[in-house]
């Protein structure tokens, strides 16, 4: 009997050291998020970005350049976004006429940080449509979703892909970066992304 307490408390006394440890030291992340610069001072002096973040910006081009090739013809409809610009896109369908375009309001959207854009389809005839079913390229495959596939292999997120609001013009990079770790001030680091 007395064996057998002394191997509870050993046990026991095994679990709180190691229950010890796990608060004292952080676990190593083996996926570590992307090198950000981040205002820990105060977020609020942490200006919004007014312009697409400079790897965006070269995939965004890459993007149309790829989509050339296979005869498909797009044109990106929005890139970084104001706050003004997504107060107004918020608004409509609820208090301005339209429908109902987007879920975030203003400093909600990795539009207003750069990291997202838009696009569509430009038709021969020169017509911008939103058309996710079209084969102008005659391949058996609809264009957008031809599009979409680049765009993926470059690293974007694809808005058709999530399940509770299909967003099929989208295209976003967060960097491993929430909203939230934005609206902090916290920014995906530029001078590493400088020699892509």
């Amino acid at each position: 009997m007395r064996i057998l307490s002394n191997i509870v408390a050993f046990a026991v006394f095994i679990g709180c050291v190691a229950l010890l440890l796990l608060f004292m030291f952080p676990r190593i992340d083996p996926n570590p998020a992307p090198v950000v610069q981040t205002n820990t001072e105060n977020s609020e002096e942490t200006p919004l970005p007014t312009m697409l973040h400079p790897l965006v910006e070269k995939y965004k081009d890459d993007l149309v350049a790829q989509a050339e090739q296979k005869g498909i013809d797009v044109v990106i409809t929005e890139g970084h976004r104001t706050e003004e610009r997504q107060k107004k896109l918020y608004a409509q369908g609820r208090s301005t006429e339209g429908n109902i375009v987007t879920y975030a309001k203003a400093g909600e959207s990795y539009h207003n940080y750069g990291l997202a854009i838009d696009f569509a389809l430009r038709t021969e005839g020169g017509d911008v449509v939103w058309d996710t079913q079209r084969d102008d390229n005659g391949n058996g495959k609809a264009d957008w979703l031809e599009v979409a596939r680049i765009a993926k292999d470059m690293g974007f997120e694809w808005g058709g892909d999530w399940t509770n609001f299909k967003d099929y013009p989208h295209l976003q990079m967060d960097f491993g970066l929430t909203i939230r770790d934005l609206k902090r001030g916290e920014r995906p680091q530029i001078s590493e992304y400088a020699d892509e």
